[in-house]
């Protein structure tokens, strides 16, 4: 921070000193109106148009936004010609997570994850379980100031060997997540992104390697589901996912299995034959339990019988590595050797009970498993 930027800050501090919780409000809220919010970082990947407007480049939305205007991820907005990130520094979750809740199954397991969120998201999904951070601008939530390295170092005084940048949507906060994987890349902690895969690929081939892990929900096989219940596009989504294999960054699969909305078993036997033919047989894909929630509160639970009839169909496509999420105690929790069949990491919840992996190989019959293990 330069001695100017100092000085702002003091006097903005100062001026709301004393205000009462509905005045600090207000006053927070004119200060992000007048451009006088904390840090606003100059973003990465866009074009000016001219003197006041500009287009992202970020994700695939490509918002041209002039000044006054948020981009539809609530987190970007331009001034002079210049497009700012609005979150750079702003954490508005922060927790340490087992791996496990990430999903991650095949990357360290037993360890934990430092996580880090702001606010915002370029998805709309009516099923999102973070809504009340991932669906309202930053200066709607509740923010601390958090450095990247201020990241790295608590990451690594919580014996976490992996950072997650997860809960909203990495992508919208890109800058951010960038220079803090650069940190702890050079401090020799691992960056893991929770992503919906909407990311534009010159950016994220920047982002690559500072990567080691990923999870992309893959919210459905058909665009009018992302379209309906997510404001968003497959397409971008199965690009990213064909990069990251490319670029070797281990990569799981999260499908939230919906009651009437995605779990035809056509379409899940054609999303199925794509992983397979494009990512390979080893990416493990985690078929996952939806309850009702934000703007889906009228649909059930999903039946453990449609999650176990969407295994089934993954596995009879050729995956080797297919969990289900979001029911306790279920079998389909457990990773198994495909070679011998026998449990090589069982789990209840995000609890390892056993773990018979020696070096990356099945200790019962020493089957190599895919995944990052040490």
């Amino acid at each position: 921070m330069n001695r100017r930027e100092f000085l702002k800050r003091s006097c903005i501090l100062a001026a709301g000193a004393g205000l009462s919780p509905a005045l600090l409000d207000l006053f927070s809220r004119k200060l992000w109106a007048s451009g006088m919010a904390p840090l606003r970082k100059e973003a990465m990947y866009y074009k000016k148009i001219d003197e006041q407007t500009v287009q992202c480049d970020l994700c695939p939305r490509r918002c041209t936004l002039s000044d006054g205007q948020r981009g539809f991820c609530r987190a970007r907005e331009p001034k002079g010609g210049t497009l700012y990130s609005l979150v750079y520094g702003l954490a508005c979750s922060v927790h340490t997570d087992p791996i496990e809740k990430k999903p991650l199954f095949h990357f360290l397991p037993g360890t934990q994850a430092f996580s880090v969120a702001t606010a915002g998201c370029n998805f709309r999904c009516k099923c999102c379980q973070n809504w009340s951070i991932s669906q309202f601008p930053p200066e709607d939530v509740q923010n601390e100031n958090l450095m990247p390295q201020e990241i790295v170092n608590a990451a690594a005084g919580s014996g976490s060997p992996t950072i997650a940048y997860t809960y909203t949507e990495p992508s919208i906060f890109y800058e951010y997540m960038l220079d803090t994987a650069k940190l702890a890349k050079q401090r020799g902690i691992r960056s893991m992104y929770h992503s919906n895969g909407s990311l534009n690929p010159a950016p994220l081939e920047e982002l690559v390697p500072y990567l080691d892990g990923a999870n992309i929900d893959l919210k459905a096989f058909n665009q009018s589901f992302y379209t309906d219940i997510c404001a968003g596009f497959l397409e971008p989504v199965l690009a990213t996912l064909k990069i990251l294999k490319q670029k070797g960054v281990w990569t799981e699969i999260t499908v939230l299995v919906i009651p009437t909305l995605n779990d035809d078993p056509g379409q899940i036997k054609q999303m199925c034959a794509w992983i397979k033919e494009n990512l390979g047989d080893e990416v493990p894909v985690h078929m996952s339990r939806f309850w009702p929630q934000y703007k889906l509160t009228s649909l059930p639970p999903t039946p453990v019988s449609t999650l176990e009839m969407a295994r089934g169909i993954a596995q009879a496509a050729g995956i080797k590595y297919v969990y289900i999420g979001n029911v306790p105690g279920h079998e389909g929790e457990s990773t198994y050797c495909p070679r011998c069949r026998k449990p090589v990491i069982k789990r209840q919840g995000y609890s390892i009970l056993e773990m018979n992996l020696s070096k990356g190989t099945c200790k019962f019959c020493g089957y190599p498993i895919a995944g990052v293990w040490s």
